[in-house]
């Protein structure tokens, strides 16, 4: 089994990502809330039920990236694309479904590179 070394900016994204989950906790019960409702929802009522989910699960991502992009602003470009590649992969570990917009991003930006 390989082990991956953690980057210098492991310990500040487990503490930002630490208090995210505090924070917006609501945010988070809320998503589990709304999916389990879309998972119930009767075949008539499943598209709104889902559209309800996929809100929250888009203010979560959208919290996420504010989160990332406020602090990696703070950061010469070198420094700031390793925090964010941190900030990904940490954020996508603890928090899958509703962290892929951050990853999607990162795409979307190295294709225009």
């Amino acid at each position: 089994m390989r082990f991956r070394r953690q980057g210098r900016f492991h310990e500040l994204v487990a503490r930002q990502l630490d208090l995210f989950a505090a924070d917006d906790a609501e945010l988070l019960d809320e998503a589990v809330e709304a999916e389990a409702a879309y998972r119930r929802a009767p075949a008539g009522e499943a598209e709104e039920a889902y559209g309800d989910y996929q809100l929250v699960v888009d203010a979560i991502a959208d919290r996420l990236l504010d989160i990332r992009e406020s602090y990696a602003r703070t950061l010469d470009s070198d420094a700031a694309e390793e925090y964010g590649a941190e900030f990904t992969r940490e954020a996508t570990k603890r928090y899958r479904r509703y962290a892929t917009l951050l990853a999607d991003l990162d795409v979307d930006t190295s294709d225009e590179l």
